[in-house]
């Protein structure tokens, strides 16, 4: 459904994660960005933190549509679902084929675009769930952007083992093996890590991402920020919006 404001509300049963889904929009034309909520966010949480709105000058101004999905996985990790790790690494695998086989596909319908490239984006595990997408899967994610971004989830998981479905979703860890058409493909993307250096950031997580796409050749760049910017929603409220801006303005470099 949708409301004045030009918010749209889709939601749908998903085979993959074996629930209902829900993928919500804003704006109305414009490059479509992808936007992953922390942890276990809802897809309405990026409106509910003010990010939406940090980004409406864009929306505004048709250069961006937004669209955010719920952070299944990272719920299913968080609540411990089902009780067991191996099922919680499934979850997050499945995640991202339901991104790539369901979200991609209703974004692309609602831009009328059946050939449109998505930016993905996300702070935190949603940054994460960006570059891990972007990673997996450059035939329809063209940019990503990570924010305060965590991409060593071993840690989060109560194991000892980690299952083939952790492994080819953790982009750390998948990169790496990467060659022929999937590697060439993302060669020619772009990732952007940016990460403050306050409070409860690691920017080392950031550096220690792009030390392995670059020794793929992915282009990516990491934009350090300062002391003063910690890990929170005002840091990424402020990120996003002077990232998109300078991407959606064609004559300024894309960095």
């Amino acid at each position: 459904m949708s409301d004045s404001a030009g918010k749209v509300t889709g939601r749908w049963w998903s085979e993959r994660l074996r629930r209902e889904v829900t993928l919500v929009r804003w704006g109305e034309v414009g490059q479509p960005v992808l936007l992953f909520p922390t942890a276990g966010g809802d897809a309405e949480e990026v409106e509910r933190m003010l990010l939406v709105q940090a980004l409406e000058p864009l929306l505004r101004e048709g250069r961006i549509k937004v669209y955010s999905c719920d952070s299944v996985a990272g719920r299913a990790l968080l609540t411990r679902e089902g009780g067991d790790a191996r099922h919680q690494m499934w979850v997050q695998d499945q995640f991202h084929r339901y991104v790539r086989h369901e979200v991609v596909p209703a974004i692309r319908t609602d831009c009328q675009s059946p050939e449109v490239t998505v930016w993905t984006a996300g702070a935190s595990i949603g940054a994460f769930n960006a570059v891990a997408v972007a990673c997996r899967f450059p035939d329809v994610i063209s940019r990503g952007i990570g924010l305060s971004g965590t991409y060593d989830l071993r840690r989060f998981y109560d194991a000892q083992e980690f299952t083939q479905d952790f492994w080819v979703s953790s982009p750390l860890h998948f990169v790496p093996t990467l060659s022929g058409p999937h590697l060439e493909a993302l060669r020619s993307r772009f990732i952007l890590l940016a990460s403050g250096q306050g409070r409860a950031e690691d920017i080392k997580e950031s550096w220690a991402m792009a030390h392995v796409l670059g020794q793929q050749g992915i282009p990516n760049y990491v934009e350090a920020w300062g002391a003063e910017w910690h890990h929170d929603w005002p840091t990424w409220r402020a990120m996003l919006p002077q990232i998109l801006t300078r991407w959606t303005q064609p004559s300024e470099p894309r960095s």
